[in-house]
């Protein structure tokens, strides 16, 4: 039987909803729904994690053949000019030497909203860049913010679930999200970023991109550094109120692709300047968080300069190119490698098996996705193959055909301990960035936030969810979370009450 927890007691609240047995597709019951299984404490994803993979690959075949996120995009061609010489810490290529030059393609896009939503919604921005190498192509795949809600992949569905519009009346509901959201402490800084002003930005050249995730560097020497890429833009940050949303919207619901390519195709090519922060493995636990969690920045960490992104040519053909282009964080390349991230994990495989379900197995050859070096592997047929292989030779190894191999571009070796786990990571801190955050912000922005989270959140029936999210505010910063509170005439003892406790 469902039991009332202690809090719902406390506050003399009820729950008339019994709970059922959550199962994956077979019918056996889930043991875990928070937690990937990982290889020790700070170890990868395992691929036995079953649940975890059903739910990615589900998830990503839910939609025909619209992206089910990030579905609204405008895409760009430049390219990338290093400005400083990252061979002590990286083989890249686009970080080779300084003054090296790389082509790129970029997509900028919504994230929760659909094809033809308006581009004044408040909403994530992707922030995608394709680097065309002579290694290969690197793809890296961010967010116009720094973090995000969630920490594990395996939330993913979820929580996209929770943002999109009702499976019953098809639209998009408050109460879901907070519902979701009072469940995951770690969305508070998130949350924080999506409903200041930041949410709404004026422009795509007008606001700053980051990769979100930690990544690994490797250098000649085979020595490790973790990585966080952060791009600025030249022009300045530049957001909307809610006043000049609606004013916005009223006139133009395009404005963010006609912004950026009436400016390109006027020659006033817009330019981000690209930062990372390099710390060691040895630093990994001289955090009061851990720094592989996509929910946290590094505030202390120094940025270096590192290049300089232009975008200089608008695409020829949506279709062909902005809306067929596929960006996957498994697109790396030899001196770039994933972290123990969990988020990032499960996107390593799930944005490459969306790729394959929405354009196909043989995507990679389309003009916009192909790379600009040879291709040569034993990948073969598939719908719209136009590979043009004409070798009898389709297997490795081979005398007739022998190939060989960078092996500089072995996986670097991981020192790996514990035991296999489904268990959440520790030194979580879950709300301290949250609260600087907060206290980073004018008393316009702060003013802004409060008008625009207090009237989402104010819609939410569910006491307990309410008073969950206002103590998470709170606990980020108690004059956040008293403005707020009162913003939504909610109880503020009640959210001290539950603050207490978190």
């Amino acid at each position: 039987m469902f039991q009332k927890s202690a809090l719902v007691v406390a506050l003399g609240l009820s729950l008339a909803v019994q709970a059922t047995t959550l199962t994956r597709d077979n019918g056996a019951p889930v043991g875990d729904n928070q937690n990937s299984i990982t290889a020790g404490a700070n170890g990868s994803v395992l691929l036995q994690d079953v649940h975890l993979i059903q739910k990615l690959q589900r998830f990503a075949r839910e939609r025909i053949p619209e992206r089910v996120v990030h579905a609204r995009g405008t895409g760009a061609h430049g390219e990338f000019v290093a400005t400083d010489d990252l061979s002590d810490l990286t083989i890249a290529a686009p970080f080779a030497d300084q003054g090296k030059k790389t082509p790129v393609f970029v997509r900028f896009s919504t994230v929760i909203h659909g094809n033809h939503s308006p581009e004044t919604l408040r909403d994530p921005r992707g922030f995608a860049v394709k680097f065309y190498s002579e290694q290969g192509n690197w793809d890296l795949v961010g967010n116009n913010l720094p973090v995000f809600f969630i920490r594990d992949a395996i939330k993913f569905p979820d929580m996209v679930h929770s943002l999109k519009p009702s499976p019953v009346d098809n639209m998009q509901d408050p109460n879901r999200v907070f519902d979701f959201m009072s469940h995951e402490p770690g969305s508070t800084q998130m949350l924080t970023f999506v409903y200041s002003d930041l949410g709404t930005p004026a422009s795509y050249r007008e606001m700053d991109g980051f990769g979100v995730h930690a990544y690994k560097f490797i250098n000649a020497e085979g020595q490790v550094h973790y990585v966080k890429f952060n791009w600025k833009s030249q022009q300045g940050v530049k957001s909307l109120d809610a006043d000049q949303v609606t004013k916005t919207q009223g006139m133009d619901f395009n404005h963010l692709t006609r912004d950026l390519y009436q400016n390109i195709n006027a020659g006033n090519h817009p330019k981000w300047d690209l930062y990372v922060q390099v710390i060691t493995p040895e630093q990994l636990d001289d955090f009061p968080f851990n720094p592989l969690d996509a929910t946290k920045t590094w505030p202390d960490v120094k940025e270096r300069k590192v290049g300089t992104l232009t975008l200089n040519r608008m695409p020829d053909n949506f279709f062909e190119e902005t809306e067929q282009s596929a960006f996957a964080p498994a697109n790396l390349i030899p001196g770039i490698e994933p972290s123990e991230d969990r988020l990032l994990q499960g996107r390593i495989f799930s944005y490459s098996d969306t790729q394959l379900y929405r354009l196909g197995a043989n995507h990679s050859q389309l003009p916009i996705n192909r790379a600009k070096v040879v291709v040569d592997n034993h990948n073969q047929d598939g719908a719209m193959n136009f590979g043009n292989s004409k070798s009898n030779v389709n297997y490795e190894p081979s005398r007739i055909e022998p190939k060989t191999v960078m092996t500089a571009a072995r996986a670097v070796e991981t020192k790996l301990d514990g035991t296999v786990l489904q268990k959440a990571i520790s030194k979580q801190d879950n709300f301290s960035q949250a609260g600087a955050l907060y206290r980073s912000f004018s008393k316009q922005q702060q003013a802004n936030l409060i008008s625009n989270l207090s009237g989402d959140l104010g819609q939410v029936k569910d006491a307990v969810t309410k008073h969950k999210m206002l103590a998470h505010f709170y606990k980020a910063d108690s004059d956040y979370g008293t403005r707020l509170t009162k913003a939504v005439n909610g109880d503020l003892k009640q959210v001290q009450q539950i603050a207490l406790s978190l």
